[in-house]
C-alpha cells in the first residue's frame, strides 16, 4: 500500500472535518505538518538567495494555520482542507506582494501578487499603473509570464476605478481589485514532491511582476503628494 501523504491527510480531513476526527489523528496532522513546514524551509532557503529580504523569515512566519476562523462565516467546518505558506517580507500577516503555495486535492497551486490590497495600497499600485502602465502590459505579454500562468488574475470592476477615464490606455489594468498570477500544481507533484522546483521555477518567472507591485507599494505617502 502506498505511504499516505499530505493529500491523503487532506481529503480525509475534507471529508471528516471535526475536532474529534482532528483530536483522534492529531499525529498524522503533525506529520504533515511538520513535512510541509520543511518544503517551505526549502523555498525560503532557496528564495533568500535572489532576494535577501527573505532570509529573516522562518517557515512558521510564512505557513497558515489550520484551524478555520468562523466567526463571521457561514461555513462552520473547523479545518481548512488546505496547507498553505505566504512569502512576503512581512511574513504571511503582510498587507504587500508576496508569492503563494497552496497544497489542496485536486486544487493544489503557486501563485503571487496582492488580494484585496486596502484602499491605500489599491491607490498606489493604480498611481503606478497610471504612469508605467505599458511597462505591466510589456512583462505581462512576455513569453515567460504568458505561457506560465497565461492572463493576470483578480476581481476587477465594471467601471472604471474613481480619478480615471474609462477611456484610460490602461483601463484594463486599473478596473483590478487584486493583481494575481497563477499556475496550476498536478496532484502527482505533490505526491513526489517535485512540486518544490515547481514552486521556485514559478516564483522565479512572476519576480518582474512582483518587482513592479513593490515599486508601487514602496510608494511614501509623501512621495504620492509629489506625484
Amino acid at each position: 500500500m502506498p505511504k499516505k501523504d499530505i493529500l491523503d491527510f487532506l481529503k480525509e480531513l475534507s471529508s471528516n472535518n471535526s475536532k474529534e476526527w482532528m483530536d483522534e489523528n492529531r499525529n498524522w496532522y503533525l506529520q504533515e505538518k511538520a513535512a510541509f513546514l520543511e518544503k517551505v524551509a526549502e523555498i525560503l532557503a532557496q528564495l533568500s538567495i535572489d532576494e535577501p529580504g527573505f532570509s529573516d523569515l522562518r517557515p512558521k512566519d510564512c505557513v497558515f494555520r489550520q484551524n478555520r476562523d468562523i466567526r463571521f462565516s457561514a461555513n462552520k467546518a473547523p479545518y481548512k482542507s488546505n496547507m498553505a505558506a505566504y512569502f512576503s517580507v512581512g511574513g504571511k500577516k503582510s498587507e504587500g506582494p508576496g508569492y503563494y503555495l497552496h497544497v489542496q486535492p485536486g486544487g493544489s497551486f503557486v501563485g503571487g501578487g496582492i488580494w484585496m490590497p486596502q484602499a491605500p495600497i489599491l491607490k498606489k499600485i493604480r498611481q503606478e499603473i497610471d504612469y508605467s502602465g505599458k511597462e505591466l502590459r510589456n512583462l505581462l505579454m512576455s513569453p515567460e509570464i504568458k505561457n506560465t500562468f497565461g492572463e493576470m488574475q483578480g476581481e476587477k470592476l465594471k467601471t472604471s476605478p474613481k480619478g480615471f477615464e474609462k477611456d484610460h490606455p490602461f483601463i484594463e489594468f486599473l478596473r483590478y481589485k487584486s493583481f494575481i498570477l497563477s499556475h496550476p500544481i498536478p496532484d502527482e507533484e505533490i505526491h513526489s514532491g517535485a512540486y518544490v522546483a515547481t514552486t521556485l521555477e514559478a516564483f522565479s518567472k512572476m519576480r518582474p511582476f512582483q518587482a513592479f507591485l513593490n515599486q508601487a507599494v514602496s510608494i511614501s505617502d509623501e512621495d504620492d503628494i509629489l506625484l
